[in-house]
């Protein structure tokens, strides 16, 4: 029974927002009586937790942070996931956006403990990616890569490009940001391979300082 009302919430959630899912329409699609449901969840408050700790967090767990680990390197594991899910999205037809981008939109200034819920989620994820350019450093690659800068820059380039998704009804935007981080990946790797004297004067000359 809890599970049954985790899925209901997790999907009314996601679909009409927190604000908008009251309790009464959550027990009558999950069949309960509000004394079966506040045996597990004594507020909607506390069923919002356990979607974030529970749902939420095992959804990117399962499409962000395993990809990532198990990819060959950081950058192919995020260019995989983006991959996967612009694929996915097409396959559907529409676009509901990231879980964890609509409850933080939602909810991050309404109460302190949603906030830091949310926040954590989004740690785990930034830790997992800069974790594996650590990982990839000490196999000699990305050499020239500050691991937390890299792990914010793909964390809010996909949760930006998927707000313009669901927005546009539309994978365009992660197709779009897929094609940007594989350029980016493609200039790194031209620098990386590059002597240090000679970039430095390209970079020079790009400034006009040469």
């Amino acid at each position: 029974m809890r599970r049954k009302v985790l899925d209901v919430a997790e999907a009314a959630f996601q679909a009409r927002g927190y604000h908008a899912s009251s309790l009464g329409d959550l027990m009558a699609a999950a069949g309960v009586s509000g004394g079966a449901l506040h045996h597990h969840f004594p507020t909607k408050k506390a069923l919002a937790l356990a979607v974030i700790d529970e749902r939420v967090a095992a959804a990117v767990e399962e499409t962000w942070i395993a990809p990532v680990r198990q990819a060959a390197s950081a950058r192919e594991g995020v260019r995989q996931v983006f991959d996967a899910v612009a694929a996915e999205l097409e396959r559907q037809g529409f676009v509901r956006g990231c879980p964890l981008n609509n409850l933080a939109h939602e909810l991050s200034l309404a109460d302190p403990e949603f906030r830091n819920a949310l926040a954590g989620v989004f740690s785990a994820w930034r830790q997992a990616i800069a974790d594996k350019i650590r990982a990839d450093q000490r196999e000699g690659r990305e050499q020239g890569a500050d691991p937390e800068h890299f792990a914010v820059f793909a964390v809010a380039a996909y949760s930006g490009a998927m707000s313009m998704a669901k927005t546009a009804q539309d994978a365009g935007p992660l197709r779009d940001c897929l094609a940007a981080l594989e350029r980016s990946a493609s200039q790194a790797a031209s620098s990386q391979g590059e002597p240090v004297a000679r970039r430095r004067r390209r970079v020079l000359r790009r400034h006009g300082i040469t």
